[in-house]
């Protein structure tokens, strides 16, 4: 059964979320199916432009060459009952094993990808927002497939949902003799890396890992971060990572986890490249300051339009992170093992940063005396002494003793004088 999530529903990473969402799926899916679903996101919102949805207009499905051809297009201007399909990706037709044209949605082959990605348009026109979804079925070939995809809403008229662009991306799973295989190969690939790859490694590994079996995405990311040299490869992987983070389930903390961690690897070669960084953040319009050196570099990462609040909070974590010592690659398992997570490095790392005041003691005050007597006390200069009189009735007091050292008085008499 597959799960689907909204994208916007809710403020990201409020509270400390527990496991189990769309960016941690019961079944691992390869990086390649997470980049196109994350690419379709990043293209839907490249085409908001301060509306709240994409104009039908500026869609072109048939120009899309990155994910096109696993796409599709609903329209709903005739009713949603049974919406029209105005596109129909090459990729998505050929697994359906089309040889005919479909032109609404009852006409989609039963167990095809197809129904999996149009089962779920309805949650749009609910959610107004992407949806965002992954699991694995049995396809018509007979093999166990995963998947992952997302529907996105537009817009003819800015504030009505009457179309929708879905994309989804999926992989058959290999037997277990081919599986096993596979494993002992990319087990001796991972041994012989060279821990400085050439030209040809560089080009070849990922594509290598994107192939491999599911449960060695994790070990894929390692290697594809070690291949990536320049400042500027680092800051690509970073917001890959936070793009996945954003645009996947609001309540996921793996996904954030892993953007701070490559956030956290950028930060700290930015350290050893200070005229490569200058240049992202310039052409980025960004400048840094002394006094919150991380922020520039989290909205690298995560976007200058990024929430506040969290840009603040992301940069506390890369601070902390900084003055603690965390090695590159080392940030997810330092949050994993940290009280309370991001929120405690958060805390701390304010508490870290906010000055200390002065202690004062209760009985320091600089209120200004109303008069001037002459009376032995015994008490030391500055010491409170509490004064007992007597009013007189013609504007003038009887002072009938002193009260020294007893310090609850002095503050109970200095509290009522206001």
């Amino acid at each position: 059964m597959d799960t689907a999530r909204g994208f916007d529903d809710g403020r990201p990473y409020d509270g400390d979320p527990v496991d189990g969402g769309v960016g941690e799926p019961t079944i691992a899916i390869g990086n390649d199916e997470r980049r196109m679903h994350v690419r379709a996101y990043n293209h839907w919102v490249s085409l908001l432009k301060g509306r709240a949805y994409p104009s039908i207009e500026d869609l072109d499905p048939a120009g899309i060459a990155d994910f096109g051809a696993h796409s599709v297009l609903l329209d709903f201007t005739r009713g949603i009952e049974d919406p029209e399909i105005q596109f129909l990706g090459r990729a998505l037709r050929e697994e359906c094993a089309l040889d005919h044209a479909i032109t609404r949605i009852a006409d989609v082959p039963a167990r095809s990808l197809l129904s999996r990605l149009t089962d779920h348009y309805l949650q749009i026109i609910a959610n107004r927002a992407p949806i965002g979804f992954e699991a694995e079925f049995v396809g018509t070939r007979g093999y166990q497939t995963l998947y992952r995809g997302i529907l996105m809403p537009f817009s003819s008229s800015d504030d009505q949902i009457d179309y929708i662009y879905g994309v989804i991306n999926w992989k058959e799973v290999l037997g277990a003799e081919e599986q096993a295989q596979l494993d002992v190969q990319l087990a001796a690939a991972m041994r012989a890396a060279p821990s400085t790859p050439t030209a040809d490694q560089q080009s070849a590994a990922p594509e290598v890992w994107a192939d491999g079996p599911s449960r060695l995405v994790e070990a894929a990311e390692a290697i594809e971060a070690t291949l990536a040299h320049s400042l500027g490869d680092r800051l690509a992987l970073a917001r890959e990572s936070a793009a996945a983070a954003r645009a996947s389930d609001v309540r996921s903390r793996s996904a954030l986890y892993r953007a701070l961690g490559r956030a956290h690897d950028f930060a700290l070669a930015a350290a050893d490249d200070a005229e490569e960084l200058a240049e992202l953040l310039a052409d980025a319009g960004l400048t840094q300051q002394a006094r919150a050196p991380m922020t520039p570099l989290v909205k690298l990462v995560f976007g200058a339009d990024y929430d506040k609040t969290r840009i603040t909070e992301f940069a506390a974590v890369l601070n902390f992170a900084a003055r603690e010592g965390v090695p590159m690659g080392g940030l997810v398992s330092f949050i994993d093992g940290y009280p309370a997570g991001v929120k405690g490095i958060v805390a701390a790392e304010r508490a870290l940063r906010r000055p200390a005041r002065p202690v004062r003691s209760a009985l320091e005050t600089d209120r200004v005396a109303i008069a001037h007597v002459s009376i032995e006390t015994g008490a030391s200069e500055g010491e409170i002494v509490v004064l007992v009189a007597r009013a007189t009735g013609t504007g003038e007091l009887d002072v009938l003793g002193a009260v020294s050292n007893d310090t609850r008085l002095a503050t109970r008499a200095l509290a009522a004088l206001g």
